[in-house]
């Protein structure tokens, strides 16, 4: 026991300076890669009979409409071509080619301070989606996003300690050339963060333009293969069951260029998915375990992310959901299918379909990002900034989104029982002549910043201390936030040099004075 005597250590001023200083990283609260898994909504019974499903309906169903280098690389390893066009997979292949799949995935950053390792129940939070609008907080209305539009997301990104990685989430509506459009959604987003960045492409034959200049940016090809920063989502399926042909061969250049993969089902329950969660998931998780055989028929080991993102439905009017309750248990469903075959996954988490950044806004982004983070699911992709069922992108959300996943991730950290945390030293020095309360005492600061997740924008004041400070708004502080954050220069612009070597190499269209 100790018997020093409780002091305040320096009262509110103290607390105060310590939560504004820096901590190190060891002392934080929250951070990329804690442990989940807690959560489980299937027995071991139900993740079995979902995993026999998905066998089965690849074996008796399998995939349309592979191209022919995807049918040549398949029915090479041991899938089977049928008269009707379709390809069936054998259990043993399938079970053959998780064995071989890589089960421990670094997601590197430009800066390796960022680099994210995905294995186990390790929980990470970014964005993702390809959403055509941007929400105008002031006008109450949505626009088309703009190249503008992503790079500021990315810059927003690079500021934010709780969102991890950044995914495309949005599409560059205002470059009509597509393969412009895909090297510049590069562009945009490597020039405005540090952190993994994951992108997708249009066609095949434009990877090369992008791989040019990753290899630029990279310092040589040697260097982008030795720590690839940007991955591939690719969804190489179009749900029910069938290969999404031109996907798949971007897919394959992606590998051949050494690019990590996100496999990619987005099923509908009720529309291009089985209606029950159990079926959606078994579909998705079918159609992931061919995209699993496609890429270590092709290059074993090669990394990629078991993508199952089956989305709600609400079946009264046909429209997505996915802000629902539905959505966070296929979400954390998906997540402790990753854990049956040791693959490193990710699904959607973090969605709203409301709006604007409102009342509902809030409980659908935190509902489906707790389930994720506590089922442990390595990649939670749309945690953060997505409005109207993925139409529509929000800056001033995402910037609030760092406040929801810090309070997930808290949750995902759960509860450490230990000699010291059970405190009954604190107990006794308290109770037995001691001021009677915890405020103040050593033990309580000194704990005050490791154990405890404290909002940037969220409001915590008493009515009164709210209406002394002049009744802050949260949207109207996220505003503000958002215009500090791209008025200042940017710190991980790309080197001047090199930019403007890209820029005589390319038709980069984001302005050049950033």
């Amino acid at each position: 026991m100790n018997d020093q005597t409780p002091r305040r250590s320096g009262g509110r001023a103290a607390r105060k300076a310590a939560r504004a200083a820096a901590l190190p990283e060891s002392m934080r609260p929250v951070r990329p890669g804690m442990e989940g898994g807690y959560y489980k909504p299937l027995s071991d019974a139900d993740v079995q009979n979902i995993h026999q499903a998905a066998l089965t309906a690849l074996e008796t169903i399998g995939l349309a409409d592979a191209p022919q280098s995807g049918i040549e690389i398949l029915t090479g390893a041991g899938a089977i071509l049928g008269d009707d066009g379709r390809i069936r997979f054998p259990r043993a292949l399938v079970e053959d080619m998780v064995a071989k799949a890589c089960k421990s995935i670094t997601l590197c950053g430009r800066d390796p301070q960022y680099d994210m390792i995905l294995e186990g129940n390790r929980v990470h939070y970014g964005t993702a989606g390809a959403a055509v609008n941007m929400v105008d907080i002031r006008g109450n209305d949505y626009r088309h996003s703009t190249v503008q539009d992503l790079h500021d997301a990315a810059k927003i990104v690079q500021q934010l300690d709780n969102v991890h990685f950044l995914q495309r989430p949005m599409v560059c509506r205002d470059i009509s050339d597509n393969r412009e459009m895909d090297y510049n959604t590069v562009y945009a987003t490597v020039a405005g963060t540090t952190k993994h960045i994951g992108t997708s492409f249009t066609e095949p034959d434009f990877v090369a333009s992008a791989m040019d200049m990753l290899h630029m940016i990279a310092g040589g090809e040697d260097a982008w293969r030795a720590r690839p920063f940007v991955s591939n989502s690719n969804c190489f399926v179009v749900p029910p069951m069938k290969f999404a042909t031109e996907s798949c061969e971007v897919m394959e250049r992606c590998i051949e260029a050494g690019m990590p993969v996100l496999l990619l089902s987005a099923g509908m329950a009720g529309a291009t998915a089985p209606s029950t969660i159990a079926g959606a998931i078994v579909q998705a998780v079918a159609e992931c375990l061919a995209g699993t055989v496609y890429v270590n028929a092709m290059k074993p080991g090669h990394p990629a992310i078991f993508g199952t993102w089956p989305f709600g439905l609400d079946l009264r009017t046909g429209a997505m959901s996915v802000g629902s309750g539905e959505q966070a248990l296929l979400t954390a469903g998906c997540a402790q299918m990753h854990k049956f075959y040791g693959l490193p996954g990710g699904a959607a988490g973090g969605a709203s379909d409301s709006k604007m950044p409102d009342m509902q806004a809030g409980w659908e982004q935190m509902c489906s990002n707790v389930m994720a983070g506590l089922g442990g699911l390595n990649m939670v992709y749309e945690a953060a900034g997505m409005h109207a069922s993925l139409l529509g992108f929000c800056h001033e959300s995402l910037i609030l989104a760092d406040d929801v996943i810090g309070q997930a991730q808290r949750c995902v950290r759960g509860i450490e029982v230990t000699e010291e945390t059970l405190a009954l030293d604190q107990m006794a020095q308290v109770c037995l002549g001691g001021p009677g309360h915890y405020l103040g005492t050593d033990a309580t600061l000194a704990r005050m910043q490791s154990d405890f997740v404290y909002p940037g924008l969220g409001d915590r004041t008493s009515p009164k201390e709210w209406a002394e400070n002049d009744k802050p708004d949260l949207i109207e502080n996220a505003i503000k936030k958002k215009e500090a954050i791209l008025s200042a220069q940017n710190p991980v612009a790309l080197d001047a040099t090199l930019d403007l070597a890209i820029r005589e190499k390319f038709n980069i269209h984001l302005p050049s004075a950033l």
